[in-house]
């Protein structure tokens, strides 16, 4: 069965998307760092399947597919209004569902059971149930199959005052940097018997970690 968004989280994310997903792409890229770096890491070869749970405008998805011809590429989001870029900019090239991070069936929603490449940009940050949507992401992948993840990291080489503004800032958008997420995705690892490796960006400004099914 194909999952229903959470009410309340996607009315949210549909309000606060409605008139940003419009200059969402121009804005982000002052700040949300390390996304291309994910990118030319992922190592994806012709016919993999690579999904982006919450892909936003797609503009992440766009790059996977420049930058890994033949790859087959899916997105889900919670945000309908976000939905309407993807499909804008994508159209054919992906398949693409609404659905919770947290609890979607991938076959359901996207003709597919698993995946050899899932992607998190900058989504586990505005996700309340951030800890569940990470172990079911983890939970999607194909045997051998990759789970990469940037975020906010703790922000603990920013100048005192600079940190805390920034916070601040993305308080407004909803968005609290996850100082944990190196432990919570060590632990979900270790459950699925899973290897992970652990970056750090400068400043630990973002944090970048890839989970690697056996």
């Amino acid at each position: 069965m194909a999952s229903t968004p959470r009410p309340s989280h996607a009315a949210l994310m549909d309000e606060v998307y409605r008139g940003q997903r419009h200059i969402y792409d121009l804005t982000r890229k002052y700040y949300l760092f390390g996304r291309d770096t994910l990118i030319a890491g992922l190592d994806a070869r012709p016919g993999m399947r690579v999904l982006e749970v919450a892909c936003g405008t797609g503009r992440n998805l766009a790059k996977i597919g420049t930058a890994w011809p033949g790859v087959r590429l899916f997105g889900l989001d919670i945000s309908a209004e976000m939905l309407k870029s993807a499909r804008a900019a994508l159209g054919e090239d992906a398949r693409l569902g609404l659905g919770d991070a947290c609890a979607f069936d991938p076959q359901a929603l996207l003709g597919e059971p698993a995946f050899e490449r899932v992607v998190l940009s900058y989504s586990l940050s505005m996700i309340p149930d951030w800890q569940a949507a990470l172990d079911h992401a983890a939970g999607l992948l194909a045997p051998g199959g990759e789970l990469h993840v940037v975020d906010f990291g703790d922000l603990s080489g920013l100048f005192g005052p600079l940190s805390g503004a920034l916070r601040a800032w993305l308080a407004k958008f909803h968005v609290e940097p996850r100082a944990d997420m190196a432990e919570v995705a060590a632990r979900i690892a270790a459950v699925r018997g899973a290897s992970l490796v652990t970056a750090q960006g400068r400043f630990r400004y973002f944090q970048h970690h890839v989970l690697r099914a056996r």
